[in-house]
């Protein structure tokens, strides 16, 4: 692959390592946003154990005004997650949905009721109007119940009887979805699939976790016990803070030839859309920002590349029977190599004969 990224200087690379001149002016708004995602994850994972990094991977979303589907199978801290989040955050509401056949979306929504004293319709808000909401077994519901939906990630708003609603900010969706039970289920398409920020899992626990979570449960539940260590204005504060985390040109050009690269691939109906590219670029600011950077570098991408990109990509048959054989780890690994086969990391050319630009 040519192009400019592929002729960025070493010195180009190197200037990444440090903290460019326009973030030094703002080192105050990044100490302060470290203190706060710090604290926040470190709440978190008294509840959660052993998952600091899926619990980042959540709070980056969060940051962003994006939200997570975590495909995992039952019992691995889903609902403790979404309700250790809520808590954490002083102000902060938290509602669940469980997903069935039969939910109707003014189950998820609201509706009008007519009421008989004022002889008018009053409308009563669903579980959606909250800032921390679980949809747990999000394939469950029908394609009716998940377009309802689609609009509350995409719009931070429904829409009930012809009047848009605003929900209430910060707002987080987390929806789940059982990877080993598909009887009864409703396929995400892969419109809706595009709408989650990133996806990830929680997985079993240790075993010195499990064995800490039997002993801590015994009389009562660590949540009931989970006080706030942060507010609405330093959830905010941290999305402003992740929108000034510096980019530079040559990671803006590499995000995009990474997406590109998953649209090239043999293994692939449909690539990333520009919403991949949008949440990769995105992603990797606020992840920046929870490992105390002002600036984004290549590691931050390359770690972002499977939760935020591989469920926006429509893989072929083939590729679909290959990895039940192989198992899905493998055969996404493989596919990212191919990838970053396609489109190299800055600096990482080893051709004797190749010859940097000046820097950009």
């Amino acid at each position: 692959m040519t192009g400019p990224i592929r002729n960025a200087s070493a010195d180009t690379i190197a200037q990444m390592e440090a903290v460019p001149s326009q973030s030094r002016s703002e080192p105050e708004r990044f100490a302060r946003a470290s203190e706060i995602s710090d604290r926040f994850v470190d709440n978190v994972e008294t509840i959660v154990y052993g998952k600091r990094d899926e619990i980042k991977l959540v709070l980056t979303a969060l940051m962003c005004g994006g939200h997570v589907l975590l495909e995992d199978v039952p019992g691995t801290a889903k609902t403790m997650l979404a309700r250790a989040i809520a808590r954490t955050i002083e102000g902060a509401t938290a509602s669940r949905i469980q997903c069935t056949p039969d939910l109707q979306p003014t189950d998820v929504t609201g509706l009008s009721v007519f009421d008989q004293k004022t002889r008018d319709f009053e409308f009563r808000p669903g579980p959606i109007f909250t800032n921390v909401i679980l949809v747990d077994e999000i394939n469950r519901a029908t394609p009716k119940t998940q377009s309802a939906l689609l609009e509350a990630m995409a719009e931070s708003q429904v829409t009930v009887d012809g009047v848009s609603r605003e929900l209430p900010s910060p707002f987080l969706l987390l929806a789940t979805e059982n990877p080993i039970e598909y009887e009864g289920t409703f396929p995400l398409p892969e419109a809706q699939l595009d709408r989650f920020f990133l996806r990830t899992a929680l997985g079993y626990p240790g075993f010195d976790d499990e064995l800490r979570i039997l002993e801590e449960q015994r009389f009562s539940h660590p949540l009931d016990d989970l006080g706030p260590v942060v507010d609405l204005d330093d959830v905010q504060e941290l999305r402003e803070a992740a929108q000034h985390v510096y980019v530079d040109n040559v990671l803006h050009r590499w995000v995009v030839e990474l997406v590109r690269a998953t649209r090239g691939q043999d293994a692939v109906v449909i690539g990333s859309s520009v919403r991949g590219s949008l949440a990769l670029e995105r992603a990797a600011r606020a992840w920046a920002l929870l490992h105390g950077r002002g600036y984004v570098m290549p590691d931050d991408i390359e770690h972002l590349f499977v939760p935020v990109l591989v469920h926006r990509v429509v893989f072929t048959p083939s590729f679909v029977a290959k990895a039940r054989t192989s198992g899905w780890e493998e055969a996404i690994e493989e596919f990212r190599l191919d990838c970053l086969a396609m489109a190299p990391r800055p600096g990482s050319e080893t051709d004797p004969l190749f010859v940097p630009s000046a820097p950009v």
